[in-house]
């Protein structure tokens, strides 16, 4: 009986099931933008404009009061190409789909999935919200107060909220709860690696690739002031210090509460705000996240920051803290695009799974007698409402 020939495309679906069991943070944020770059060659190019909700205001008694719908917008690129180059004979292909997958698919797409995976979790430093636990061990009470915050937020509650963790708030948590009663049908549910439970309005999972996160050298009471009051925006001017804040580091002032997103009245909470670039020893100006608005439809603060307003950061001088991220999936965004097939080449294919294209690529090496391969994604990510996201600072 003749063997029977695995063909491209049998490889690469079987190779996108790999990468897909192995995302379980892309796997679990929105993918709904790919269908916009799912073209030959990505034809719209390799920017998507995102609408974000419109915001409005609410009149009051019986007299029109007319408000212009203002469009807002956030763009995804998709500009980040990785892969991985190996070989296999002809030989290889005669092999069942199983063996093949084990021997050289598994160990390329796991190598593969963690890169695309790191890349997606840097996202994590546009997230505003938290949970200041940093000293103690992760526990159900952060991840209970991450949920209020994304319900404060208006996150759906559609089950599609989870949190990622890292492997020692895995262990914290799981230590937290082993004496709680756990569904049976959860426990079944772990099929999906990394994937522990779901309770307190989450799914969650375990994720070796968040990385601990360290502050800049500013204190916990930074000495900066806000230099010159009603500023508004994304840059605040503030009095020269003499410590750095580095990207992902969180902030927030004195007197700048945050207001409900809807009604816009007083939480009672600062608002916390997001460092967006690393600032030198002496700065003049910080960069954050959301940007100030203190009218209108979009509002986020009750007032302007004061003059010599005092800024404070959480975690102290060059604090090293673990991250993890509670999170709806219309929080980031993920996106691939559909590369181009080659011509003439020994084999090519390309495929699609939950939103993520791959495409593979053989070609004989005559001088060296020889089948390099190349296994392509081109992807792109972004934040795109990082409210409905909180990040939980533990131990």
């Amino acid at each position: 009986m003749a063997n029977s020939l695995l063909t491209p495309q049998q490889i690469t679906r079987r190779a996108l099931v790999i990468l897909h069991q192995k995302l379980n943070f892309v796997g679990n944020i929105n993918r709904q933008y790919d269908d916009r770059f799912a073209q030959d060659g990505a034809k719209i190019g390799d920017t998507l404009r995102i609408r974000l909700p419109n915001q409005y205001t609410v009149r009051t008694g019986a007299a029109l009061s007319v408000q212009d719908t203002t469009e807002t917008n956030t763009t995804l690129q998709v500009n980040n190409q990785k892969g991985v180059d190996t070989q296999f004979t002809s030989v290889d292909l005669t092999l069942s789909l199983d063996d093949f997958a084990q021997r050289i698919l598994d160990p390329a797409m796991s190598v593969l999935a963690s890169n695309i995976e790191a890349d997606a979790l840097t996202m994590r430093k546009n997230v505003w919200q938290s949970v200041n636990n940093i000293g103690s061990p992760f526990a159900l009470r952060q991840a209970l107060l991450a949920r209020k915050r994304l319900t404060d937020s208006l996150a759906p509650e559609d089950g599609n909220r989870s949190v990622v963790m890292n492997t020692q708030d895995n262990v914290d948590l799981v230590d937290a709860v082993k004496g709680l009663f756990q569904d049976s049908k959860e426990i079944a549910a772990q099929y999906r690696e990394g994937k522990v439970g779901r309770t307190g309005g989450f799914t969650y999972f375990e994720n070796t690739l968040l990385s601990s996160d360290t502050t800049g050298t500013a204190a916990s009471t930074t000495g900066y002031l806000i230099n010159g009051g009603s500023q508004t925006g994304a840059t605040m001017t503030v009095d020269t210090g003499t410590t750095t804040f580095l990207v992902g580091d969180i902030i927030t002032i004195t007197g700048v509460n945050e207001v409900h997103p809807e009604t816009k009245a007083d939480t009672g909470r600062l608002q916390q705000f997001v460092v967006t670039a690393n600032s030198g020893t002496s700065a003049t100006s910080l960069a954050i996240s959301p940007a100030i608005v203190t009218s209108g439809g979009a509002q986020n603060v009750t007032a302007a920051p004061a003059d010599n307003a005092p800024i404070s950061k959480i975690g102290g001088n060059a604090t090293l803290y673990n991250a993890s991220l509670a999170f709806h999936r219309d929080a980031f965004a993920f996106a691939t695009a559909d590369l181009v097939l080659p011509k003439g080449v020994d084999m090519a294919s390309r495929a699609v799974m939950d939103g993520i294209s791959m495409r593979l690529v053989r070609q004989y090496d005559i001088q060296n007698d020889r089948f390099p391969v190349r296994i392509d994604v081109l992807y792109g990510y972004k934040a795109i409402r990082p409210q409905l996201a909180c990040r939980i600072l533990s131990n």
